[in-house]
């Protein structure tokens, strides 16, 4: 059986609304001010949310962008790859059905064209929120174009000399450049381009078992890709606890996602009008034909062509702008946010570091980056996320921890969800009720790590988190019967 493809004139209406939201075709650059009380390059989330605070503490803010508004979480990041994940999971909801008693007549049909044709809508919807009107209209200039440094007090864009009383570096990060010999000549993907193939791969290599490798494997395999992962390390999410990766690895598994660990790509070629890629594992070579491939190694620091050095602003091209705990760099009137600087690339981070350069520049706030409660998550199918510190991480600092874990198994609404993969594990400081971080695999995941944020960063400890009412039936209930399976002994 053939499936007619979706022919959509509004897939074209929604690309153009999005370019009218975040890069006009007629814009023209404002006239600049005589001086800017702040000045910000970047307008990703750590430039947007700087933005909005110094307008609200009524300052003159001029905001520089070279590409798009929105960064790289709009365009290329976070907004695309959770819209291709919520089509992927209907898909799978579907093909499940006979697990609930329903009936499937056939594997469901996937419209890969329609698929990112609804991906580009409700991309270009959250794009008015970032939008270039919405900025005018708050009192923000904003000026498109290659920014750098001409001085400690001036930057300059295009045509224009902006000259700022503070100025803040939003750039943020972009993939990592390819290391592979042969890769640049058969072509490939990255997370800056891959959102923007109109043809579902057959064969999809993906080169990398970080979150947004993980992610893109599962969500493709589900949309009907054949997708192989190849992962040098010996464990998927290199960073996250091994039973949450193993968890993972069997759940990619179980999709029909060819995952091979310890597994390095060596070179990359054509032969026969074929792409290879040649691969070791453990003195094992191997070539692996494939159709398209998506390279996920990891992110460097946007910093070519901004001249900080004029500005005596010190950097490393692998690490970033160097920053204190205020997210002041060594010019004290130039602060830095978000991924350009921070160790953890995540939009939650990059807005708040933005908001925290901005009130620590101009509101007397002496906030430090180092107090920060960071949650993340790695949005597969179960969920993985994190808060606060590794079992690994409180060992390196000389404290003892102890560990709760309640399984999902043993949640009634993960049981009845049919969703019971997982677990919830609370690692608590030796001896006492004070939770030093928090692990969680489930299917709402990203929605339950929230909790133990607020948790963590109200200083509430395990025995009033066990007398804090939830709703039953609720996969979170799993936090509070940690909290009980805790305060029961005692």
């Amino acid at each position: 059986m053939t499936i007619t493809p979706l022919v959509d004139k509004s897939d074209d209406s929604a690309r153009r609304e999005l370019l009218d939201r975040v890069r006009p075709a007629n814009w023209e650059n404002p006239a600049p001010k005589p001086v800017y009380d702040l000045v910000i390059v970047g307008a990703g989330p750590a430039g947007l949310a700087a933005a909005e605070s110094a307008i609200a503490l009524g300052l003159s803010v001029a905001l520089l962008e070279r590409y798009r508004l929105g960064g790289n979480s709009l365009n290329a990041g976070s907004i695309p790859s959770k819209a291709m994940i919520g089509t992927a999971r209907v898909v799978t909801g579907v093909r499940d059905a006979r697990d609930f008693g329903g009936f499937v007549r056939a594997k469901p049909l996937v419209d890969f064209a329609a698929v990112m044709t609804r991906m580009r809508r409700v991309r270009a919807r959250i794009a008015e929120y970032c939008s270039v009107d919405r900025l005018h209209a708050a009192g923000v200039d904003v000026f498109f174009g290659d920014a750098r440094f001409a001085g400690v007090k001036v930057i300059a864009v295009g045509d224009s000399r902006l000259a700022f009383k503070k100025a803040l570096i939003a750039t943020g990060a972009r993939p990592c450049p390819c290391d592979i010999p042969g890769l640049e000549r058969i072509g490939y993907q990255t997370s800056e381009t891959i959102f923007d193939i109109e043809t579902l791969p057959a064969r999809l290599a993906i080169i990398g078992g970080g979150p947004l490798g993980c992610e893109m494997a599962q969500a493709f395999c589900r949309l009907g890709a054949h997708v192989i992962l190849l992962q040098n390390d010996p464990k998927f999410l290199p960073r996250e606890e091994r039973d949450a990766a193993e968890l993972l690895s069997l759940a990619l598994s179980r999709d029909g996602v060819e995952t091979r660990l310890n597994t390095t790509v060596t070179g990359a070629r054509m032969a026969g009008g074929v792409r290879l890629l040649d691969t070791v594992n453990n003195e094992v070579r191997t070539s692996v034909e494939v159709d398209e491939v998506l390279l996920s190694v990891g992110r460097i620091p946007n910093m070519e062509g901004l001249c900080v050095e004029a500005a005596r602003v010190r950097a490393d091209p692998a690490q970033g702008i160097k920053v204190d705990d205020f997210l002041r760099t060594s010019n004290r009137d130039i602060y830095a946010a978000g991924d350009v600087c921070m160790t953890h690339k995540f939009t939650n981070v990059a807005e708040t570091s933005g908001r925290m350069a901005v009130r620590n520049a101009f509101a007397g706030r002496r906030r430090r980056q180092s107090h920060l409660t960071i949650p993340w998550c790695t949005f597969c199918d179960p969920e993985i996320a994190h808060v606060g510190m590794y079992i690994w991480e409180a060992k390196e600092r000389g404290i003892s921890v102890n560990t709760v874990t309640i399984m999902m198994q043993d949640n009634d609404r993960a049981i009845v969800d049919g969703q019971d993969d997982g677990f919830v594990k609370l690692h608590l400081k030796a001896g006492t009720g004070v939770i030093l971080g928090a692990t969680i695999v489930a299917s709402r995941a990203s929605e339950m790590i929230n909790e133990m944020s607020v948790v963590m960063s109200a200083g509430i400890g395990m025995r009033d988190l066990a007398n804090v009412l939830h709703i039953y039936p609720a996969q979170s209930d799993a936090i509070r019967q940690a909290a009980l399976a805790w305060a029961r002994p005692k």
